[in-house]
């Protein structure tokens, strides 16, 4: 075996993809116009067992084994919680400054970032994510505090 690494890899999404497959049969698929539940987790699934084979495939054929370099502990000391903050903290703070301090909290985690990059990266997303996710696709959560 070439890349064992790619190979698991492939087959981790293999295996998820197949369950989400095998899940999505048990629901009413419907046609492309009349998307039944069952549908989009089957065509996601399907997906994800495709790029799973194929890198299966990569990883007998051409793969090489890659060396993984040191852990990025700051980059998970500040993403993690920051997932988590904002999940826990959106209905009661308020859509934009939840996603303001999960945003800057995330662009911290580089260490090439400045300061005030972070603070326009910040500043940039939150208003696109609130124009995409509650004006556009009008996702319903309060914008401040609840």
């Amino acid at each position: 075996m070439r890349s064992s690494s790619d190979v698991l890899a492939g087959g981790v999404f293999v295996l998820i993809g197949g369950l989400f497959v095998a899940g999505a049969l048990g629901y009413d698929r419907g046609t492309p116009l009349r998307m039944g539940p069952g549908y989009f987790p089957l065509l996601v699934g399907g997906v994800v067992v495709v790029l799973g084979l194929a890198i299966v495939v990569r990883g007998l054929v051409v793969g090489e084994e890659v060396r993984f370099g040191p852990v990025p502990w700051r980059a998970i000391a500040l993403i993690v919680p920051a997932v988590a903050f904002f999940g826990f903290f959106v209905r009661r703070l308020g859509f934009v400054p939840t996603a303001a301090v999960t945003t800057l909290l995330v662009t911290l985690a580089s260490r090439r970032v400045r300061p005030l990059t972070a603070v326009a990266v910040t500043v940039g997303l939150t208003a696109a994510a609130t124009l995409i996710f509650v004006v556009g696709l009008q996702l319903r959560v309060p914008l401040w505090g609840g």
